[in-house]
């Protein structure tokens, strides 16, 4: 099959929304779909038009991890640089959404993880069950899953296996909205639109100092923010933001 076939990629008013499209093997991830949604990643970070990114399942679903089967006849889902699903080692630079519907469980619940907000349908299954299967939930999970939810939670998640209900996740801070099941993808698109109508340039370089301060030391942090957002400040983007505020009007936004 074709990566347009088990990966599909469509532009909605400056959002891309990659679809991983193999609803009869529960969306599970074979090296084919990794590939296809590294491909899609690399478009949504390399078209000035695309501002935000929604990534979702077909069939109800939204993934349910590493395709086995293929894995044991030697189809890796992994793509160099990118990791396990062409996603959970390398983030896009610009902001990506999980519409899940469903199930995320196992190494589709460290795809959500590596999201960068989460939209949920209230029925769906959520959970890392490697444990039980005596494996490790090693893309992403058992390293990111405690600096996201208190130490001891993440814990029982990753040891017994279980399962967390949408509203649990929620209460967490796992997961930004629970929504009707079937509506999941819509409200992302929402929070996307949201997030498309602000600077581009400013929205990218929020990101990146979000995820990278906490690699950065006391004495470093505030150099290292000046150093990247310096250039937003002398921004096309940034007089215009200024100059529609004081006229009243929306921003056109050029991304520099």
């Amino acid at each position: 099959m074709s990566h347009e076939q088990v990966v599909v990629s469509e532009v909605r008013d400056g959002v891309q929304v990659i679809t991983i499209n193999r609803p009869e093997a529960r969306n599970a991830i074979n090296g084919e779909v990794a590939r296809g949604v590294a491909a899609a990643l690399d478009e949504l970070d390399g078209d000035d038009e695309l501002r935000v990114g929604v990534l979702t399942g077909a069939g109800g679903g939204f993934c349910s991890g590493m395709d086995l089967k293929g894995f044991l006849a030697g189809d890796l889902p992994f793509v160099e640089g990118r990791g396990f699903g062409g996603l959970v080692e390398q983030r896009p630079v610009k902001p990506l959404i999980a519409a899940v519907e469903g199930f995320a469980v196992a190494g589709g619940f460290e795809l959500m993880l590596a999201c960068d907000l989460v939209v949920v349908g209230e029925n769906a299954r959520l959970g890392v069950p490697e444990v039980k299967r005596g494996l490790v939930a090693g893309a992403g999970a058992a390293m990111l899953l405690p600096q996201r939810i208190p130490e001891a939670i993440a814990l029982e998640l990753l040891l017994t296996g279980d399962y967390v209900p949408a509203a649990r996740a929620y209460e967490l801070g796992l997961v930004n909205r629970v929504v009707d099941d079937g509506t999941a993808l819509d409200a992302a698109l929402e929070l996307a639109a949201a997030i498309a109508a602000n600077g581009p340039l400013a929205v990218r370089v929020t990101k990146q100092v979000a995820l990278d301060a906490p690699s950065w030391s006391q004495a470093e942090r505030w150099t290292k923010q000046g150093e990247i957002m310096g250039p937003v400040f002398t921004s096309e983007d940034a007089a215009e933001g200024a100059s529609a505020f004081a006229e009243k009007r929306t921003p056109r936004w050029r991304g520099r």
